[in-house]
This record gives structure tokens, sequence and C-alpha cells, in this order.
């Protein structure tokens, strides 16, 4: 899997339902550099950096390249400390038409849900 964010995660496992939808199960790098700038001594994962994240996964599992054209209803509902919680799950439904795909995205770590978002990917 090509990635912008090298070793900022790793894709632990995942699983695909029968419907289209993937659990997908992630593991945070706490040492990665960017912990370091935001924010030194209390590190917080950047909300962009999520959503690369569901992109990535999503060209994962499609197995095609993505562009965002647009993103709604994102919704970062709790701090994800990396060192507090490191290991993530991330539940995407994904429908495919055409060029178009659609994300409908919600991680959590344990019983909190960190962030919800619905994406809009066109293939290039």
């Amino acid at each position: 899997m090509q990635t912008i964010l090298t070793d900022f995660y790793t894709l632990d496992s995942y699983e695909m339902a029968e419907n289209g939808s993937y659990t997908a199960k992630i593991r945070l790098n706490k040492d990665h550099d960017i912990f370091k700038g935001h924010f030194p001594g209390n590190p917080v994962t950047p909300g962009v950096c999520m959503m690369q994240i569901v992109k990535e996964l999503t060209e994962e599992f499609t197995g095609k390249k993505l562009f965002l054209k647009s993103a709604s209803n994102v919704k970062f509902m709790a701090i994800i400390n990396p060192f507090e919680t490191p290991e993530l799950t991330m539940s995407l439904d994904v429908s495919e038409n055409g060029n178009d795909i659609k994300v409908k995205n919600t991680t959590a770590f344990g019983e909190t849900i960190a962030l919800k978002m619905s994406v809009n990917y066109t293939t290039i």
C-alpha cells in the first residue's frame, strides 16, 4: 500500500462484510514526528491525518487511486492521543458508482467514537 503518511500507522487487520463494508484495525505510531509538533507534551492525532487514513484504506480495499471530491458531516468527537489509544477501529461503508466512490466512516477506540464523516472520491 502506498501512503503519504509514511510510518504513521499500521494496518493490523481488516474484514469485509457481505454488504461491502469494511472494518479495519489500525495502530498509530506514537513516535512519529507529526506528534512532536501536534502538540508537544500533549500529542493529538490531526484530523487531516485521520481523513488521509480513510482515503488510503479505501484505496487499499478498492484497488483504485482516489481523489477527494467532497466531505460532509465531518465530526471529530474525541481526541485521539496515540500514547493513550493507539489502536483504532475504522468502519468504512464503501459504495461505488462508476468513477465515484462514497465512503461513510466511523472511527473509534474502545467504545468511544472519535470521528464520523462521509466522503466522496473520484478515481484518478
